[in-house]
């Protein structure tokens, strides 16, 4: 459910994307200032760039743990696939490390975008509580990408 989720998010952000393409074909020569944030700007790039980390990420954990040898551990006498060592061997790796952060600052940055986005899609607008409700959202897309990135950071200096 979830992995469909995505497939139509992404469809869905390439769908909009070339029509936002079409609709003006031929770029302004001087770029002006708008209301356009940074990121949103930027949308297409931090997911193509988030797709490709989702694709190592798959190759890394849930196609080793699918069709690939696990590191198993012994329980109460059964064996089971210990899919913590894979994590915790995979992220003594400074460079695939370094790589995580990098792509969940990715994320953060999309998510940041995205939460503020969906606020305004929802018609959540209003003068006094839309700062508060962007402040929120911010706070929210740290949260995640910071406590996503604190696993390979952790793991890596507790080795």
């Amino acid at each position: 459910m979830l992995f469909g989720g995505f497939i139509l998010h992404i469809l869905v952000g390439i769908i909009l994307q070339i029509q936002n393409w079409m609709a003006r074909p031929t770029r302004y020569k001087v770029e002006g200032f708008s209301q356009t944030s940074f990121f949103s700007k930027f949308m297409i790039h931090t997911g193509a760039v988030i797709l490709a980390f989702l694709v190592i990420h798959l190759i890394n954990f849930f196609f080793k743990a699918k069709f690939g040898e696990m590191p198993e551990v012994m329980i109460n006498g059964e064996m089971f696939e210990d899919m913590g060592l894979l994590v915790i061997e995979k992220f003594k790796d400074l460079p695939l490390v370094l790589m995580y952060v990098v792509w969940l600052l990715f994320l953060g940055f999309h998510l940041d975008h995205a939460f503020h986005s969906a606020l305004q899609s929802l018609g959540l607008n209003h003068s006094k509580y839309t700062p508060v409700a962007f402040g929120l959202s911010r706070a929210l897309a740290i949260l995640i990408a910071g406590g996503f990135i604190l696993i390979p950071i952790i793991l890596y200096i507790n080795q």
